[in-house]
């Protein structure tokens, strides 16, 4: 058992625990003289405990043994959407979560994995061929679109959204042909656009529908508030103003830890917003080494990927990659507003069992990758 985890990346290792380290100093930061938030000690460290545990217990299990059960593993989160949609808890307007006891568990967090391992089993058939249009790019869109519909169901925006940067990720590594690009690019960008023109020409309109249907109408006040912040309602615009005004107090070096105050008026700052307490208590100095130790992993990550001799190795590796980076990226820019707020979290800093369990057992299957990467036992 000990021989296999001499393979397993030491720096990718640290890096998780000083991320993991930097989440929970910043939650109990906010927790200091919170009485919306209060960080409990026992609780974050059976999730760490539960977490780190479910790291290694992935690493040691060869995850080639996924691969061939995929289409189960499929089955069963489509499932569990389906599931938590009918006797779910409502959190935040999303019925989105299992309740056990203490902990809630977010079912499109697993759906995450299933998917990518589901894509790249799915993907390692060609051997590294072109993908083709009928025979695999339509039966590839419509396994994301399946959970995509159901997460936008909750409604949550934001999962639905990381979903399909993990199709767009895994089509440009699956070697997708030059024209199929820009047919997805030209449909991606003109759905873009119709929504934009929409939410900007019919706001009125458009919530007037929504409120009569009792449909969901979260995304198009986000919408409205990023594309017209000028006109938007300031209550609606406040989350993110204030995150913007915290970040900016911190200059260049912070206000130092713990004598963070701006941030503490930002909705969820233990969570979705925790970059806000970054840039106020570390200022761009501890911004940008927070970033930079991201950006380290995601390197380490893509080694691995390139130097594994199976196919659906690098093909999940580089799944996860796409999900933590668009992840990174959408929650810092929205801090900044550069991106829609969304209910995106910072991967392994913010606040949220779920989060922080599937991003561990995520990088567990990337060590799997690297230690059970075994050139004759190479299946491809």
């Amino acid at each position: 058992m000990l021989h296999k985890f001499k393979k397993i990346d030491p720096l990718i290792v640290a890096l998780l625990i000083v991320l993991i380290l930097i989440g929970a100093f910043l939650q109990y930061s906010v927790g200091v003289g919170n009485p919306k938030f209060a960080f409990d000690v026992k609780k974050s460290t059976v999730i760490y405990i539960i977490s780190i545990l479910a790291f290694l217990g992935m690493a040691y299990f060869d995850y080639r043994i996924l691969t061939k059960i995929s289409h189960y593993l499929y089955a069963f989160g489509v499932l569990l959407l389906v599931a938590v949609y009918f006797f779910g808890s409502n959190i935040n307007n999303a019925q989105g979560w299992f309740r056990f006891g203490f902990l809630d568990f977010q079912p499109v967090e697993l759906m995450k994995i299933i998917l990518i391992i589901t894509l790249a089993t799915f993907m390692a058939r060609r051997k590294g061929e072109p993908l083709e249009l009928l025979r695999d790019i339509l039966p590839i869109g419509v396994l994301v679109a399946i959970p995509i519909g159901l997460v936008l169901l909750q409604p949550d925006f934001g999962n639905g959204l990381i979903l399909a940067v993990l199709l767009v990720g895994m089509l440009w590594i699956g070697n997708i042909k030059a024209r199929f690009v820009a047919l997805g690019a030209s449909i991606i960008g003109g759905i873009a656009y119709l929504m934009v023109y929409m939410v900007t020409h019919f706001y009125e309109e458009l919530m007037a529908f929504l409120t009569a249907q009792n449909l969901p109408r979260q995304w198009i006040v986000r919408i409205n508030t990023f594309v017209n912040p000028a006109i938007a309602d300031k209550d609606h615009s406040y989350h993110v103003d204030s995150a913007i005004r915290a970040i900016g107090s911190g200059f260049l070096t912070g206000e130092g830890y713990l004598k963070g105050s701006s941030s503490r008026l930002v909705p969820y700052a233990y969570s979705d917003s925790i970059f806000s307490v970054v840039g106020e208590e570390f200022g761009f100095v501890g911004s940008s080494v927070l970033l930079l130790l991201y950006f380290i992993l995601i390197y380490r990550m893509i080694l691995i990927a390139l130097y594994s001799h199976n196919h659906a190795g690098s093909f999940i590796i580089i799944g996860i990659v796409s999900m933590l980076v668009f992840q990174i990226f959408q929650n810092v820019g929205m801090m900044m507003k550069i991106m829609p707020l969304t209910g995106i979290t910072l991967p392994f800093v913010s606040y949220g069992g779920t989060s922080l369990l599937i991003n561990m057992m995520s990088m567990g299957l990337v060590m799997s990758i690297k230690m059970h990467d075994d050139k004759l036992l190479d299946e491809d």
